[in-house]
């Protein structure tokens, strides 16, 4: 044991495994306060991620948008910058899948990639404009994106309204030939949902390890974010690599829309409020340490906790408000993470 804890690695991923366990220690806690009985809360909670088929497809369903709205915020942190609009680059990528998807009378297998990738483009197209900004005139991404987070709200909802709108705050579907859902998914996890976004978000992910970890413009990417100076002088562009990294971020926020999109809906609703999901992304980078096979565990969990929240209501009474208690405590103990980080090094001294 001693000799993991003088492992970085070892640590690094201890952390959030240790953060979740004390959030979901103290969620019992706050149970108990409640009147609540913890233990059939957490049953429930685990037979609404893992007791059926249909939980399990729900799950993974889940998992997509999440994984691709992680990664977008991961890869912005990885590379210096925090992308806090991916709300705003997911309901543009949502749109362009939805109106290529509806819009073009194609072959599935040209279809469907350029509906994901039409998705990629919008995000991308939205992550340029805070890009542009930071690079040139040092305007904060934090500022800009939060306000683009709006303007895509109601840019979205307008578009629909003008050209694909179906009736009931809806946009049209679209064709067979540009959806994800499939009927042996659905039939093998109980009709769930499930649909091949999976796949995607998964290469995806790799996509993401292997740009910043096996190439050179990943290292450029990773080494302006930690030094623009440093990286100057060794003539790296800093402005050219802070416009990449933002469009390369907002393309995987693009990619969580079309999850949605072609995946779970098959549309777009007109919406007045914002999804969650991005922001979701960023507790999911947090949990995942912007690695991103961690974003992959980290999304299963928020994908598990969210899909199962009704299950505690119905099953063991537990309000579903405690979900989001019990993941505002996660990301409280991992951004308290020098704490858990102290205590480790503790023990690792007094192992010697």
């Amino acid at each position: 044991m001693q000799r993991l804890l003088h492992n970085d690695k070892f640590i690094n991923i201890l952390i959030p495994v240790l953060a979740t366990i004390l959030g979901m220690i103290a969620g019992a806690i706050i149970m108990l306060l409640g009147g609540y009985d913890p233990v059939k809360g957490y049953e429930a909670l685990w037979n609404g991620v893992f007791g059926s088929p249909r939980a399990i497809g729900e799950t993974i369903r889940a998992m997509s948008p999440l994984i691709l709205a992680g990664l977008a915020v991961g890869f912005a942190f990885k590379t210096g910058l925090f992308n806090i609009g991916v709300e705003g680059q997911l309901l543009v990528g949502w749109l362009a899948s939805v109106w290529v998807g509806y819009a073009l009378n194609l072959p599935s297998i040209i279809h469907i990639p350029l509906a994901i990738i039409a998705a990629a483009i919008a995000g991308a197209i939205w992550g340029l404009v805070p890009g542009l900004l930071k690079a040139y005139f040092k305007v904060h991404e934090v500022i800009v994106t939060i306000m683009m987070n709006y303007i895509a709200l109601y840019v979205t909802a307008d578009l629909i309204k003008r050209f694909l709108y179906a009736g009931n705050e809806k946009s049209f579907k679209v064709q067979e030939s540009a959806s994800l859902a499939s009927e042996f998914l659905a039939s093998i996890t109980s009709n769930s949902r499930l649909h091949y976004g999976i796949i995607v978000a998964i290469i995806a992910a790799i996509i993401m390890w292997y740009l910043l970890e096996r190439t050179t413009k990943g290292f450029e990417l990773r080494a302006v974010g930690l030094n623009q100076h440093a990286s100057a002088y060794s003539g790296m562009s800093v402005k050219k690599n802070i416009i990449l990294s933002m469009v390369i971020s907002g393309a995987f926020g693009g990619l969580a829309g079309a999850m949605e999109g072609l995946g779970t809906f098959q549309n777009m609703t007109v919406l007045s409020s914002f999804t969650g999901t991005g922001f979701d992304g960023i507790a999911v980078a947090l949990l995942g340490a912007n690695n991103a096979f961690g974003i992959i565990v980290a999304a299963a969990l928020f994908g598990g906790l969210n899909t199962a929240a009704p299950q505690m209501s119905f099953n063991a009474n537990v309000p579903p408000e405690l979900i989001d208690i019990v993941i505002a405590l996660i990301i409280f103990f991992v951004a308290s993470s020098y704490i858990i980080r102290v205590l480790l090094t503790r023990l690792r001294k007094e192992g010697k």
